[in-house]
Parts: structure tokens; C-alpha cells; sequence
């Protein structure tokens, strides 16, 4: 068992408050008391309680970072940023993974207000309300990540998703490709709306008709584009290429059609959108959109503490920060 304040308090045979004073630098204990309540506490392994003195100073030095999916090669890149730039500032991270379940995001945000952190991080699963809810934790900083509620006061770090679907569709149109099908996830993250907007607008701009049956949605898993791109290639009628919402999805495309006999590019070319380090391994190398994640992540938690440190009120300190997306070309959408 840890020693305490009132263990070593025991041993110098003087009150808690002295004890607290000498570790603390505090006035009104003499130096030499000082030292020897120092000397009994280096014996008995004391170590102060964070959570203890943070409640006092009403400071923990710690935040919550929750995230949908901590499988998904994105999230991970964004969390060291996060955990670098707060480390950089004297603070600790706490990694809650949502699992993409609206009951356990509500759950992680409880637990975290209970343990007093000081901010929260949130890459947030739905677009339809604020995600920070509740009078126990609706006063605690927040910035959003990767995705935001939309008409939220609050602070958040996108990249801008309708750019860099357009720049992913544009491409394939540019390279060739009229039946291009759009795959993507039914979570209900602001992405979704977004990406295929993006989309949209790049087949209406170059007069190509948006075809409903090559829209195709599921989860942000890899199996579900495997499943979906088999699905179309089965029943006779598949796009010639295919715009992924995430590069896992993109990758579960590329399984799929080479599961059905068939290549990429040569039958159905493929796009993603992240950049994970997957998409850029010889045997895949995925055009892909990329999204500068690192930078996201530490930018993200840079607004936090800035807001943290300033004391002031959320809807005084918000800032909308929106990354340009840049398209980066690979061999799995040029044509042979």
C-alpha cells in the first residue's frame, strides 16, 4: 500500500498540514523539519495522489481523447499527435475507443468528467447532435476531431471533406473512368454527407449522371467493401471504378474484385480517402485522399489547452480549423 500524507505525518510525529506544507514549498515549516519530513517521505516511497491534488488545485493535467475505432489504421496517427502535443505541455491522455456505439461514447464521457479531466479530444460518431451532453460534463473544454456536430459552438479540426471527394472523383474522371460507384459507411458521421456530396459535384460538373445503384453503403470496415464490390460483380452490373469513403473500405474493394478473379485497375480501378500506411505498401500502392492525420491530431490538442490555459468560457475560445486535403496518385486508378 502507497504511503500517505498521514503515514509520514505519523512517523515526524507532526500534523498533516505540516507534512503538506514541506512537500508542497508551502511558508511556515523550518528548514530543518523540512528537510527531515522530506527524508521520511524519500523512505516510505511516498508519491502524491494526482487525482487528490488535482481536486484541490482543480487541475488534473490530464484529458480525455474518445475515438470511434482504434482499428482503423487513421485514428492511432491522430491520437500521436494528440498524445505528443500534450505530453510537449505537461499533460496525460486518456484513450477511450467508442467502437462506433452511441451508448458507449455517452459512457466514456461520463467516466471521464467523473475522473475531473481537464479537456476532451472527441472524434465524435454522429452529426446530428453535440456530442458533449449532460450537466456533469457539458462545462468541460472541448474540441472536435476528424468530424463535427453539426452547428456545434465548439471547437473542432476537419479536413475538408467535399474537396477532397471532388479531387478523388474528378481524377477518375479525368483518367478515363464514366461508371464510377461511391462506397461508404451508414454510421451517420457529418464524412458520409459530406464525401459523397464531393462526389456528386464532380460527376454533375463533367455532365456524367449519378447512377443510385453504384451508391453502395455499410461500416467503415474493409469487409463491408469486399462484400459490396462481390455483391455487384455477382449480379452482372459493377462500376468500372469505385471511390471509397476510407481507405479501408478502398482496400476491402481491392479484395473483393481480385476474390472474384478480376483486377484493379484493369476492371475496376479504386480510390480511397485517409492515406493509412497501408495504401502506400508496394503490393497495394492505393490512390488515395490524404489527410495530414499527425498535424490533425496535435493541432486539435493545441486549441484544447490553449483554451484550458485561457479560462475562457467554450463559446468565447471556438475556432473551426479546416485542413485542405491533398489527392495522392497511385497505380490502383490509372489505366493500364
Amino acid at each position: 500500500m502507497n504511503a500517505t500524507i498521514k503515514d509520514i505525518a505519523k512517523r515526524a510525529r507532526v500534523s498533516y498540514a505540516t507534512v503538506s506544507r514541506a512537500l508542497n514549498n508551502k511558508y511556515g515549516v523550518r528548514p530543518e523539519t523540512r528537510a527531515r519530513i522530506r527524508e521520511i517521505a524519500r523512505k516510505m516511497s511516498y508519491s502524491p495522489n494526482g487525482i487528490a491534488r488535482g481536486l484541490v488545485k482543480r487541475q488534473t493535467r490530464t484529458i480525455g481523447l474518445i475515438i470511434p475505432d482504434i482499428t482503423n489504421p487513421f485514428f492511432p496517427e491522430v491520437a500521436r499527435g494528440i498524445e505528443d502535443g500534450a505530453q510537449e505541455r505537461g499533460y496525460s491522455v486518456f484513450l477511450c475507443n467508442t467502437n462506433w456505439e452511441d451508448a458507449r461514447e455517452r459512457q466514456y464521457l461520463e467516466l471521464l468528467a467523473e475522473k475531473r479531466v481537464d479537456g476532451l479530444v472527441v472524434a465524435p460518431i454522429s452529426n446530428v447532435v453535440d456530442a458533449v451532453r449532460g450537466r456533469q460534463y457539458g462545462s468541460i473544454p472541448v474540441v472536435y476531431v476528424s468530424n463535427a456536430p453539426q452547428g456545434t459552438a465548439r471547437s473542432f479540426v476537419v479536413i475538408d471533406n467535399v474537396r477532397g471527394a471532388y479531387l478523388a472523383t474528378r481524377h477518375l474522371i479525368d483518367s478515363g473512368y464514366r461508371r464510377i460507384g461511391f462506397i461508404g459507411a451508414v454510421e451517420g458521421s457529418l464524412s458520409i454527407d459530406e464525401r459523397m456530396e464531393g462526389y456528386k459535384v464532380a460527376l454533375r460538373e463533367r455532365g456524367l449522371a449519378v447512377s443510385e445503384r453504384y451508391i453502395k453503403l455499410g461500416h467503415f470496415r474493409q469487409e463491408t467493401g469486399a462484400a459490396v464490390i462481390r455483391g455487384m460483380i455477382e449480379e452482372g452490373d459493377y462500376p468500372e471504378a469505385v471511390f471509397a469513403e476510407n481507405d479501408l473500405l478502398a482496400l476491402g474493394v481491392i479484395q473483393g474484385v481480385q476474390g472474384m478473379g478480376l483486377a484493379v485497375p484493369r476492371d475496376v480501378a479504386v480510390v480511397g480517402f485517409d492515406d493509412i500506411p497501408f495504401a502506400g505498401f508496394q503490393e497495394v500502392q492505393l490512390t488515395t485522399v490524404c489527410q495530414p492525420k499527425y498535424h490533425m491530431g496535435k493541432t486539435a490538442v493545441g486549441l484544447l489547452l490553449d483554451e484550458i490555459g485561457s479560462g475562457r468560457p467554450r463559446s468565447g475560445a471556438a475556432r473551426q480549423v479546416v485542413l485542405e486535403p491533398e489527392l495522392i496518385v497511385r497505380k490502383t486508378s490509372l489505366p493500364g
